[in-house]
Formats: C-alpha cells, sequence, structure tokens
C-alpha cells in the first residue's frame, strides 16, 4: 500500500465537483461553468447562488422566487441575535461571532422540527438549511457591528436585494446603486474556489452526513485561521500608507529593504495573475468612476501601488511569480462601497457560505465520508510502568 505522505494532502485530488475548476497556470477560474469574468460583473448574487445550487441560471421567475424565499431567513432569532451581541460587547472578533451566530441558526428552523420528537431526531432539509446558513450571515455580521458600534440594530428588509440588505443593515441607510453593484461584483468573484480549506473542511463535516449548519460552522473555523482569509485588512492599511505619502516607491522599498511583504501579491495557487483580481480591478474601477462611486483620488493611489509594487517584487524577485492576488483589489473594493475594514474577513465568509453550502449539497447528493490514512512516526513495543516505578 502506498506510504506516501502528502503534506496538506497537497497535489491530491480528493473528490470530484461541478462548481468551480481553477486552471493555476493559465490565471482562469470557473464558476459553475461560467468564466468568472462572464459571471462577477454581470449576475446578482442570487443568481450566482442559483446557479451552484441548480446548475443553471434562473428564469425571471424562479430568480423573484429564490430571492424571496431567501430573504425569509434574513431575521436572527432572539438567541442568537443575544449571543452575538454578547460577542460584540466582550470584544471578540466579527469571525468568533460569525462562528457562533451560525452555530445557533438552527434556531431559524420551524419549531415544529426543534429537538427531538418521540425520541428521534427531527427530519433535517439541507436545501432549507443552505438558505438559512446564506441569508442569515449578513444579518449576524451587520448585528455585531452595529452592536460593537454602540448603534441600534438595524432589521433586516425583504425588499433589497442580498448584497443591498448587507449594506442596509451595517449603516441604516439605503446603498446606491454602484454600491450594491460593486458589492456583487466582490462577493460572485469569492464565492468558490475549489478545495480551499474552509470548503474542504466543510466538505468532511457533511461527509459524516452531519447537517449543513454544522459543515458551514466548520468552514467559518477554518476560514478564521489568518493563513486562509485574513490578508485584505494589511492590504488596505499598507494602501492607506502609499495614499498618503508624495513618493509611492519610496515607501515600497523601504518595506521590501527592511524584510517585509508587500501584502496582495503572490499566490499558492496562481502562477500569474489572479484571475478574481483582474474581476474586481474592473469592479472596483467601475465603481470609484461612477457618478455616486467612492473616492477616485484612493483607487487611482492604489493602481500606481500595483503599477510599482510589481515593477519592484519582479525587479527583486525574479525567481518568484508575485502578481497581483485577490486580496489586493478586495480592499480596495470594500473600503469603497463602505465595508468596515474589521469586517473584511466576515464579509469574505457573507459571499463564501454560497460555495460551503453548495459543496455540503454536492458531498450529500453523492456521499462518501472523508477518511484519509496517516504514516505513523512514533515508537513501538513500549512496556507499561507503574506510577510508583516511573
Amino acid at each position: 500500500m502506498d506510504e506516501t505522505v502528502h503534506k496538506g494532502l497537497d497535489g491530491v485530488v480528493a473528490d470530484e465537483t461541478r462548481l468551480s475548476a481553477i486552471d493555476g497556470d493559465a490565471g482562469v477560474l470557473t464558476i459553475g461553468g461560467f468564466a468568472l469574468d462572464e459571471l462577477a460583473g454581470n449576475a446578482t448574487f442570487e443568481e450566482t447562488l442559483f446557479v451552484l445550487y441548480e446548475d443553471r441560471l434562473p428564469t425571471t421567475d424562479e430568480l423573484a422566487d429564490f430571492r424571496a424565499e431567501l430573504a425569509e431567513y434574513r431575521a436572527l432569532a432572539p438567541a442568537t441575535r443575544s449571543v452575538v451581541e454578547a460577542a460584540a460587547e466582550r470584544g471578540q472578533s466579527a469571525m468568533d461571532a460569525a462562528r457562533m451566530g451560525l452555530a445557533s441558526a438552527s434556531l431559524a428552523r420551524p419549531a415544529s422540527e426543534a429537538g427531538d420528537v418521540n425520541g428521534e431526531t427531527a427530519a433535517e432539509d439541507p436545501e432549507r438549511d443552505a438558505l438559512i446558513a446564506v441569508a442569515q450571515l449578513p444579518t449576524i455580521v451587520a448585528t455585531y457591528w452595529r452592536a460593537r458600534e454602540g448603534e441600534e440594530l438595524v432589521e433586516p428588509r425583504t425588499d433589497l436585494s442580498h448584497a443591498g440588505n448587507y449594506l442596509y443593515m451595517l449603516t441604516g441607510e439605503e446603498p446606491t446603486d454602484s454600491e450594491v453593484r460593486g458589492l456583487e461584483t466582490y462577493l460572485n468573484a469569492v464565492v468558490d474556489h475549489g478545495f480551499n480549506a474552509s470548503t474542504f473542511t466543510g466538505r468532511v463535516i457533511a461527509s459524516t452526513e452531519s447537517d449543513v449548519l454544522s459543515a458551514v460552522t466548520g468552514a467559518v473555523g477554518a476560514l478564521k485561521g489568518p493563513l486562509h482569509g485574513g490578508a485584505p485588512g494589511p492590504v488596505l492599511d499598507m494602501l492607506e500608507e502609499t495614499h498618503a505619502a508624495d513618493d509611492v516607491r519610496s515607501v515600497l522599498a523601504a518595506k521590501l529593504d527592511a524584510g517585509e511583504r508587500l501584502m496582495g501579491f503572490g499566490h499558492r495557487v496562481y502562477n500569474v495573475r489572479d484571475p478574481r483580481a483582474a474581476v474586481l480591478s474592473e469592479g472596483a474601477e467601475a465603481f470609484y468612476r461612477a457618478e455616486d462611486g467612492g473616492d477616485e483620488a484612493f483607487y487611482e493611489s492604489a493602481v500606481e501601488t500595483e503599477t510599482v509594487a510589481r515593477d519592484l517584487l519582479s525587479d527583486r524577485r525574479p525567481d518568484l511569480d508575485l502578481e497581483t492576488n485577490v486580496e489586493f483589489y478586495t480592499a480596495i473594493i470594500l473600503r469603497g462601497v463602505g465595508i468596515p475594514q474589521p469586517l473584511f474577513s466576515a464579509t469574505f465568509a457573507v459571499a463564501r457560505v454560497g460555495g460551503w453550502t453548495a459543496h455540503a449539497l454536492e458531498q450529500l447528493a453523492d456521499n462518501r465520508i472523508v477518511r484519509p490514512r496517516s504514516a505513523y512516526v512514533g515508537e513501538y513495543d513500549r512496556t507499561w510502568t507503574p506510577i510508583d516505578e516511573r
């Protein structure tokens, strides 16, 4: 039997999926059969979700019904709201609040399905649980933020789009069309990305035939780790610094001289520019140049920073392909549409929960429990010594 160890499962093909495909050499990402640049800037987030769940675009009536059903689950149960507010009051992170809130999201199921019925667990509805997870996560994050800032909580609205309602709950003001489109482009761009750490975690949990909400909760725990979803915040710090500087090149060169990384460049999968960065750069330009868009001077500064950084990295590390990755333009577009920096990772989760739930459903539809082998490197033939003889 093959005992080759693949640390981190690197290079191991664990299963098949129709949800997304990554070509790291060509810099191509396909979501549900659509090239990312075809989907991200055109679809609403609800349309993208429908594609992931149903493997096709919805009709007008189907989209209206899907949007209405999703919106039904936006409101939090009182206990979920309480735990999210408690996380905010204790100063815990938005990702902690997301994990705790989703862990209690099953309270949004109909009361008739709560607990055990005649000694047997009530039947679960995976498709319904997927909608609960997607619908409630923006409300959880917005509730956390308003509570943390000492602001009155904003109830979700069912007449707004998924992206529009998220922005509305954060600010209490109805967002502009450009803000909604900018956020939708972001949500679509990062909704799924192969068997990344959080998605694979969710699939492993689903493979035990646990419920979708448990799978998503586990995925949030994986995403919280700084090696997975935590870079856009530091990217924004760098961009704010270069925006305020007289000479972008000197600022970036000083960072490299000090042995610092330039955040937002390089990716484990892509050997060329991250296709999500390309899509988000177009979305950011459209947003910042719109009449109701954002701070165009900041955008121009960020573009200059990208150009200078790529030039410096090419000169200093010609052996590496340190092209722009998704975090660089994530920071630019999220800042523009009004997402506070402490919510960047949680907003990533607001997008990726669409992929997590689709993967959980896909796993359950053709399931085999995930059970890899391990290579033992410990000792053998030890003998027991009573404690008084040690």
